[in-house]
């Protein structure tokens, strides 16, 4: 009689990989002294920029609404740009995207400052392929920014997942920034950032770009 063979063991596929990129001190310590020291002049100084978030209840101060050509205006965000560049078009090819003689561009960049109780709300940013945000200033006990499973909304029925599981199998997932940090996701990434519960502000740039 032939002998019995045992059938191939099961094998788990992972699919669908949600790739993002942390690059840590991207520019000098000088570089993101000044970016900080303009962050706070412009928190102070941008008329528009306040009525915006005193109209739409926004914690701190934003310049999303208001400024829209700061790289122009101030050669520090130029520099920040520049150096941004590079991540974003080695964050495309880790992605495999086919460029076809583009590259990321920077579309859209603006300043936040989020005091003490602040937080921003799970959202995305439309219109754009790469997303990210660069920390200038991150207090102690700052709190991180979390990304969310693009899947959730479908996942219906499905039972709730042990407290132990590993961290690619959560359906939210934080990250701690430290000053210098830089963060990129693809933009279509629901995120949102928790309560500050730290003791000062909490600085950041955040931008998007597109393929141009």
């Amino acid at each position: 009689m032939p002998e019995k063979t045992e059938p191939p063991a099961p094998k788990l596929h992972d699919l669908f990989v949600t790739r993002l990129y942390r690059a840590e001190k991207i520019v000098p310590a000088k570089l993101n002294n000044a970016l900080e020291a303009l962050a706070m002049s412009l928190a102070v100084d941008d008329e528009a920029g306040l009525k915006w978030c005193d109209k739409h209840g926004y914690p701190g101060y934003t310049s999303y609404a208001s400024l829209n050509d700061l790289p122009w205006r101030f050669p520090e965000f130029a520099r920040l740009v520049k150096a941004i560049d590079k991540h974003c078009l080695a964050y495309a090819k880790e992605l495999h995207w086919d460029l076809r003689g583009t590259k990321p561009r920077v579309d859209s960049l603006w300043v936040n400052v989020m005091p003490e109780g602040g937080s921003h709300t799970s959202h995305i940013h439309p219109n754009s392929v790469i997303s990210g945000t660069y920390y200038v200033a991150v207090p102690e006990g700052a709190g991180p920014i979390v990304y969310e499973d693009p899947r959730l909304g479908l996942m219906m029925a499905a039972p709730p997942r042990k407290a132990t599981l590993p961290r690619e199998s959560k359906s939210h997932v934080s990250f701690h920034p430290e000053i210098g940090t830089l963060m990129l996701w693809e933009s279509w990434l629901r995120h949102e950032v928790p309560l500050n519960r730290a003791e000062g502000n909490r600085i950041s740039v955040s931008f998007n770009y597109v393929l141009a």
